[in-house]
């Protein structure tokens, strides 16, 4: 996925998202254990998207705090 597309979510989309694209990761991995994994590139591409997703969530948490201490300091 491109980060575009996982910041236009919603916080709930996203962490549906992470979900599944674990589960997918965890399926991939048993799947090249078993030497059935076709594209091994898989992997990494679903370990770079769980890593954009959890980029995205540490941003947006950030972002919360530094408006919540903006807004206490009033």
């Amino acid at each position: 996925m491109k980060p575009a597309e996982l910041r236009a979510m919603s916080d709930e989309q996203l962490q549906l998202t992470l979900q599944e694209t674990i589960k997918h990761l965890f399926q991939l991995r048993c799947q090249s254990a078993a030497d059935r994994l076709e594209t091994p590139s898989e992997i990494q591409k679903a370990r770079k998207d769980v890593a954009r997703i959890k980029t995205i969530q540490t941003e947006r948490q950030k972002q919360k705090k530094a408006a919540a201490g903006q807004k206490g300091a009033k």
